[in-house]
């Protein structure tokens, strides 16, 4: 998210990421029955299904165009951002990469994607045009169209909220939408799904015009909706995309002096016009914004990894009230707003990025997209070095063995380890399970079975190199990857402390994995 002007939402933000250290709760994984084989992994019960592309990436707007994003750490004192070239989509090491994530959706959005201009076919743009603030060419978007089918995504996006793609009374335009739209079919492709803007919340920060109101969106999506039918009958409408509401961005009266909006007001006014419930969830912001503390000695507290339930059950909410039978998407989630802490590259944020993964599974939200996918320090991919960081072998590991089904946790024998549990991907009866210990002590797992374990580890925990066995994991010069390989097991697993596990059990004999 795009932040400015900075000076009064930045006491905002850090005011509620440090009420939050005293007003999150605790909530660990649900438990089933204990048996005496194990954990009882044959014993779990279904408590659902998420999205087959259930974790899923964003790709930034500007990574796609080029432009000024989130700078990194280490520049001079005060730099907020700094000029990034537009992403090679084309190289075959980051499309390699990325295939080891499919099948995701790819969310090409953002707050930059608020006022970015789309030529016309056979259109010569040098500048953006008045009202816009960033250019896609038509070429970058063919190769997002491109991109995306070689590494088995499906695109999500949003359109220009800025002054720009208004008509004189102020309205909403689609005419940049209906570009988009054609382009896309040009190029062969499909929009799988639509956000109308990105964080409409936050207007203020977000290119919209000056004084934004509940009302203006309303009108605003309406035009959307009616447009859609017409122009992309196939395209679902996701919404409203508001931004930690329930945890960090929460309603005062100094964020409505703000101009802050909020998704109920949003979502009430036009209801049952959604495919989608879609919002954005950070637990904290950067240091870029003003954060005074990187809350780095909480990484693995319960009120830092529950933080996440907290916007879960906010949205769940509203989508109860004004759009039942939804499905729910965390489409814009990271480490902290800003492009991420320092420490949002390394090892020791797999815990929060895990735990997330797996708690928002058994509540039901059907796809979590992990913000960015190569693109600042929250990032899965360094941008400058094309390495893979710690979440991005922690997204490996999840794809691998955690399906679509999910299961109850386990019973864990300790307060300090989390347990959870899906059926195994392509393995009828068979139970994939991610254990997380957050002590510092070595906690014994008698699961019952053969099976494979990838256990990830670092030290010190905020290293950017995580090992996965005692080795560290390797991407050759074509992208595929190394040192995957499981360790084999006859009955159980040691985990150490502050370490992170997954386990393959194919032997399992779940019958809710049949």
């Amino acid at each position: 998210m795009e932040l400015a002007p900075m000076a009064n939402l930045r006491k905002v933000l850090i005011l509620s990421a440090a009420l939050l250290l005293t007003s999150a709760v605790s909530a660990k994984p649900g438990a089933a029955n204990h048996e005496a084989n194990g954990l009882g992994l044959d014993q779990l019960e279904k408590l659902g299904t998420v999205d087959p592309r259930y974790q899923s990436y964003n790709v930034e707007m500007v990574e796609v165009t080029g432009g000024r994003f989130w700078a990194p750490y280490g520049g001079p004192k005060g730099e907020m951002h700094r000029m990034r070239p537009p992403l090679d989509l084309t190289a075959k090491r980051i499309r390699a990469l990325a295939k080891n994530l499919g099948p995701a959706y790819m969310r090409v959005s953002g707050t930059w994607a608020n006022s970015t201009y789309l030529p016309a076919e056979g259109e010569v743009v040098t500048t953006p045009p008045p009202g816009f603030n960033q250019v896609l060419t038509r070429d970058q978007w063919h190769g997002v169209i491109r991109f995306a089918k070689a590494v088995n995504a499906k695109i999500v996006t949003s359109f220009p909220a800025s002054p720009g793609a208004r008509n004189p009374d102020g309205s909403w335009n689609p005419e940049q939408a209906q570009r988009l739209i054609d382009l896309t079919r040009e190029a062969g492709g499909e929009i799988h799904s639509a956000e109308l803007f990105n964080e409409p919340t936050i207007p203020t920060h977000g290119a919209f015009p000056k004084n934004y109101t509940p009302e203006n969106f309303a009108c605003d999506f309406r035009i959307f909706r009616e447009w859609a039918r017409k122009a992309a009958p196939g395209m679902k409408l996701a919404g409203a995309g508001g931004t930690a509401e329930g945890s960090m961005m929460k309603h005062s009266a100094q964020s409505e002096a703000m101009g802050f909006l909020q998704s109920e007001d949003l979502l009430k006014a036009n209801p049952g016009s959604l495919d989608i419930v879609s919002y954005h969830f950070y637990g904290n912001v950067s240091q870029r914004c003003g954060a005074t503390t990187s809350l780095k000695d909480q990484a693995l507290s319960d009120e830092w990894l529950d933080r996440t339930l907290l916007d879960a059950a906010f949205y769940g909410a509203l989508r109860d009230r004004y759009e039942p039978g939804k499905p729910l998407w965390l489409n814009e989630t990271a480490q902290a707003a800003c492009g991420g802490s320092p420490w949002a590259s390394t090892f020791i944020d797999s815990f929060r990025y895990l735990n997330q993964l797996g708690t928002l599974a058994q509540k039901g939200v059907q796809v979590v997209a992990h913000n960015t996918l190569a693109a600042s320090d929250y990032a899965l991919i360094d941008y400058d070095t094309m390495m893979p960081r710690p979440n991005y072998w922690a997204a490996v590991l999840w794809h691998r063995t955690m399906g679509t089904t999910v299961l109850a946790s386990p019973l864990s024998p300790s307060p300090d380890l989390r347990l959870y549990a899906h059926c195994l991907p392509g393995k009828k009866g068979g139970v994939g399970l991610l254990a997380i210990n957050l002590g510092t002590k070595a906690i014994p797992l008698g699961l019952g079975h053969r099976g494979l374990g990838w256990v990830m580890q670092a030290s010190p925990l905020d290293s950017k190199l995580a090992m996965i066995n005692g080795k560290a994991p390797a991407i050759d010069g074509s992208g595929k990857a190394h040192g995957l390989e499981g360790r084999k097991f006859a009955g159980g697993i040691e985990l150490p402390g502050q370490a992170i596990a997954f386990v393959a059990v194919p032997q399992a004999a779940n019958l809710s994995c049949r």
